[in-house]
């Protein structure tokens, strides 16, 4: 039987999980690295981070990125998103001891419809 909404609603989940699994990927990745995961999907106000991460005393910001390849993933990266990455990391780090002097990087973790996964390290530099 067909209810109005239904196909919207199925895209909007798969995309959700597509996204949820892309993120758990990309969380391996980094643990294997030898990363320990600080926070996950952490919002606050305006910010918005998908992985909080420290490796050796550095918090990293991860933008997680899912598309059928690398080069769609990466341009699905927005100004506004870039923002939302920003203000959070602002508002993360204002509750670590050092503040906005926190050591820190952003990466950005492209993740392709295999399921294979490139990491732009330092991706924001110069923003």
């Amino acid at each position: 039987m067909f209810s109005p909404g239904t196909d919207i609603e199925d895209r909007g989940r798969r995309a959700y999980l597509s996204g949820k699994a892309a993120e758990d990927a990309v969380e391996r990745h980094y643990r294997h690295l030898g990363c320990s995961v600080v926070a996950r999907r952490w919002r606050k106000g305006a910010g918005e981070l998908d992985l909080v991460l420290r490796q050796r005393g550095v918090l990293l910001f991860v933008e997680v990125k899912k598309s059928r390849d690398f080069s769609r993933a990466a341009e699905s990266l927005s100004h506004r998103q870039i923002n939302r990455l920003l203000a959070g990391a602002a508002s993360f780090m204002a509750h670590e001891p050092n503040g906005e002097l926190t050591d820190c990087r952003f990466d950005v973790a492209l993740v392709n419809r295999y399921g294979e996964i490139h990491i732009l390290e330092n991706a924001l530099a110069g923003y």
